[in-house]
């Protein structure tokens, strides 16, 4: 059976299900399609943060350099590489390496800044409007140093977010406890990122799943993608497990899955998965007051109404989403050595991997496609997936009825590769 449709969005995550609340605001008839359970996947189970202040791409000047050193220290390490002699995979290594320049930050912080600030407003807008109870705070995200030289890397960070006129406020080793008592005494200061967010991801995507579903969109669960035909530059069909679709419009925001989704398409799409870890227990009895990130040990602490949760580890090439217990075991280790958990507050109720679409440049893909006037590509957001959601929900409504986008896309068009 073949099932007509106005826009067909591929993956119902962060990004798939905010295109779709938007597109349907702007009038739009949208059906939704994902292999398995809607704002279920990868999304659901990060760190929950919204981070406007993350303005550098992950390819950077000292990212390789720094990768090296985490690897030679295994046990304490947030970040793992696959080994692998699969061409596609050496080709992204090879491409991200190669993009681990001055030049590529230039190209990014504007575009992440634009993008950053207004997905940040729609949250709240959102969140507002709808009266969505997801336990979303504006208390900024506060990062935790224990070592001199990597909160000399923080200050430093802070000057360029005031380089580009974005809140960041310092507080030393006196002032650190004062804005965190959570925080041990081996906290010698950090940065407050006060412009950023943070909220329950799983419950902020079920109920957008549920809005949406309210204004009139079709979702199709359990629905895996087989074959996407094309003919003379434009989508016709696409074919599923539970028959096919054509689609006026296609959205592909199938994350780490895209390029699996787009074979046969002729068009490039680089993205490497990067696995990570959380594990969500119950609230504390010394609770941060809010959102953290621990600088030396890249782990994530957000607050989440009567729950907590830590979110860390970042292993490109990863494809799994069965959590490796050891790196849960050590990220809730590495929790211990920057604020206070008792012990009798250990009891973990979830624990989750999730996998982040990251490209050779560390930028998503997002516009049109190169070789099909009816295909919009929306992925590769790395662990901004959920951060950037929104903002990339409103741009991605706007380019489907040919209106300009509200921020700069040129460093994320599709075409780059």
């Amino acid at each position: 059976m073949t099932t007509k449709t106005d826009v067909l969005i591929i993956g119902g995550g962060a990004i798939g299900l905010s295109a779709a609340y938007y597109l349907l605001k702007s009038g739009r008839g949208v059906t939704v399609l994902d292999k398995a359970e809607i704002g279920e996947g990868s999304s659901a189970g990060n760190a929950g943060h919204i981070v406007p202040s993350h303005i550098v791409p992950l390819a950077a000047p000292g990212v390789i350099p720094t990768a090296i050193k985490w690897m030679l220290d295994p046990p304490r390490s947030p970040f793992g590489i696959k080994i692998s002699l699969s061409p596609a995979y050496l080709g992204w290594l090879m491409r991200f390496a190669a993009a681990c320049n001055a030049q590529n930050v230039e190209r990014g912080i504007p575009a992440f800044k634009g993008i950053g600030l207004l997905s940040a407003a729609n949250f709240a807008q959102m969140i507002t409007e709808e009266n969505f109870d997801c336990a979303y705070a504006e208390g900024g995200l506060l990062f935790l140093y224990q070592t001199e030289k990597e909160f000399a890397g923080g200050r430093h960070e802070a000057e360029l977010l005031h380089k580009h006129d974005m809140p960041a406020e310092i507080f030393g080793r006196d002032a650190i406890r004062e804005r965190e008592p959570a925080a041990l005494e081996t906290v010698i200061g950090g940065v407050d990122f006060s412009g950023d967010s943070s909220l329950h991801p799983g419950i902020f995507l079920r109920l957008l799943k549920e809005r949406i579903g309210e204004m009139g969109a079709d979702l199709r669960e359990h629905t895996p993608v087989t074959r996407i035909i094309a003919e003379n530059g434009k989508i016709t069909h696409v074919v599923t497990s539970a028959g096919e679709f054509e689609p006026r419009l296609v959205v592909l925001a199938a994350g780490a899955w895209s390029p699996q989704v787009a074979r046969g398409l002729s068009i490039s799409i680089p993205i490497q998965p990067a696995r990570g870890y959380s594990l969500t227990m119950p609230a504390t009895k010394t609770m941060p007051r809010g959102a953290l990130l621990l600088g030396e040990r890249k782990i994530a602490v957000t607050p989440m109404g009567s729950k907590l949760r830590f979110t860390g580890r970042l292993e490109i090439g990863e494809m799994s989403t069965e959590p490796n217990m050891r790196w849960i075991a050590n990220i809730e280790k590495a929790v211990r050595e920057y604020i206070r958990v008792d012990e009798s507050d250990v009891v973990i109720e979830e624990t989750w991997a999730g996998l982040r679409p990251t490209t050779p440049d560390g930028m998503p893909i997002i516009g049109f496609s190169p070789r099909h006037e009816n295909l919009i590509l929306a992925t590769g957001h790395a662990m901004l997936g959920l951060s950037l959601g929104p903002g990339t929900g409103q741009v991605v409504a706007e380019l489907a009825n040919g209106q300009n986008p509200a921020c700069d896309l040129q460093a994320f068009r599709a075409g780059r590769f």
